[in-house]
């Protein structure tokens, strides 16, 4: 009898424990995390570098490309309106800008993350001169975000003649204001 019981107990362990736990909600059940986003337990997606949104239906350097009007005033140079353009660059998450720094055979690579654009110490030739620049910019979300949009730019750029030029660089000189 004690046999019977102890078998009888066991068995109803066992089936309460598999009904408790298959009473479990699967989240990602009915979630499509697009471009080979991930699902997690919490029902959200992480998302793929190159794309974000809350179903990583965007991509992320969407919000960049285009002609962008530019302010500037660095530390070295006078007051500046000029355009650039900036498209698609080598990899999913990176556009070109062109004619940065008001510079017509400038063409620079930054790396896009969500809001903010990176670009990484590179080169490129004026002339003689060499320029090498760094920074980054913060895009400032606005009313009409896709079809307008403003990125303060922060960066420094040097010419192999020993003249630095900042836009807000740590902390020195004033960003740079790029319009759409």
């Amino acid at each position: 009898m004690k046999r019977f019981i102890s078998i009888s107990l066991a068995a109803i362990a066992s089936f309460v424990t598999i009904s408790l736990g298959s009473c479990k909600v699967d989240k990602c059940k009915a979630i499509v995390c697009a471009n080979d986003g991930a699902c997690e337990e919490d029902g959200s997606c992480t998302c793929p570098v190159g794309y974000e949104g809350e179903r990583c239906e965007t991509l992320s350097r969407e919000r960049f490309i285009g002609a962008w009007i530019v302010d500037e005033d660095g530390t070295v140079s006078n007051v500046a309106r000029y355009t650039v353009s900036v498209e698609n660059g080598p990899q999913i998450n990176q556009v070109q800008i062109r004619n940065f720094n008001n510079q017509s055979n400038a063409v620079v690579v930054g790396t896009i993350h969500k809001d903010t654009i990176t670009i990484a110490t590179q080169s490129f030739q004026v002339g003689t001169l060499t320029k090498t620049v760094i920074g980054y910019g913060v895009a400032e979300p606005e009313g009409f975000y896709g079809a307008h949009g403003k990125v303060r730019f922060y960066y420094s750029i040097s010419s192999s003649d020993g003249v630095t030029d900042n836009f807000g660089y740590r902390e020195s000189g004033t960003p740079s204001i790029w319009v759409k």
